[in-house]
């Protein structure tokens, strides 16, 4: 019987393996990501960065190896049990938005938080200052086939945040936006993170990104190619106002 990860450590992964159709994704990759930290994870395209975010956020089985969440086994649950840890204590941004299209953009921001239970009024009021603090506030009530990507990538943030899982998996994130839009981003990304003590997994192929982060790992053919080393954090981001409803309605 393997021994549990340890009491700081949020996610953990011993040996993990997994490959896509016979092509090998990961092969043996070992991790700890302690509560509240802001992880990233770069590499070149190609690299496992997104194979490896789907195994830790039980999105991917894996095919060998084990993976750890609050001292409990992920890699041993079913489909089922995958799907109510990623809806409960899970949040995902992509590369691509993923709103639902007949919702307005507010609604698609408080949708989770519907599914988990909150009242309306708490939803939407969490909703509006989410979207608010991603800039977006003046396009609440309209849908995302009126808006350009860039608006709804920052929904899709807003969508990740307000419903202030534990752990936050943004996969490439900033991939649609330009270079100040994705500063901007990633700094309210990672300032809700460390206001709320939520633990935060990047994934980019942006080194430039990388100075949001409290620690770095670097993935090559889906190995580490050195030990994680801490990045000197960023210390422009912006405050935490306009968090107190989202922060009532934390689970």
């Amino acid at each position: 019987m393997s021994a549990s990860p340890p009491d700081n450590d949020v996610l953990w992964a011993r040996g993990i393996v997994k490959s896509h159709y016979g092509t090998p994704a990961l092969r043996g990759i070992s991790i700890g990501v302690r509560e509240g930290e802001v992880l990233a994870v770069t590499g070149p395209r190609g690299s496992g960065k997104s194979t490896l975010l789907g195994c830790l956020s039980a999105q991917l089985p894996v095919d060998e190896g084990e993976v750890w969440f609050n001292s409990a086994p992920v890699h041993t649950l079913g489909r089922a049990g995958r799907e109510r840890l990623r809806r409960d204590r899970f949040g995902f941004v992509g590369s691509e938005p993923h709103l639902v299209p007949e919702l307005t953009a507010r609604e698609n921001v408080a949708l989770p938080l519907l599914l988990a239970g909150a009242g309306n009024k708490a939803a939407y009021t969490a909703a509006d200052e989410w979207l608010e603090r991603l800039n977006v506030g003046d396009i609440g009530r309209h849908r995302p086939d009126r808006l350009v990507q860039s608006q709804c990538q920052r929904i899709a943030v807003a969508r990740a945040l307000a419903p202030l899982p534990n752990v936050v998996f943004a996969d490439d994130p900033t991939a649609p936006l330009h270079r100040e839009a994705a500063d901007q981003v990633l700094r309210i990304l990672t300032s809700a993170a460390r206001s709320h003590q939520l633990t935060l997994v990047l994934a980019t192929h942006d080194p430039e990104l990388v100075r949001f982060a409290d620690r770095a790992v670097a993935l090559v053919d889906g190995r580490f190619t050195a030990p994680a080393a801490p990045v000197p954090r960023d210390t422009t981001a912006p405050g935490t106002a306009g968090a107190t409803a989202a922060t009532a309605i934390r689970h």
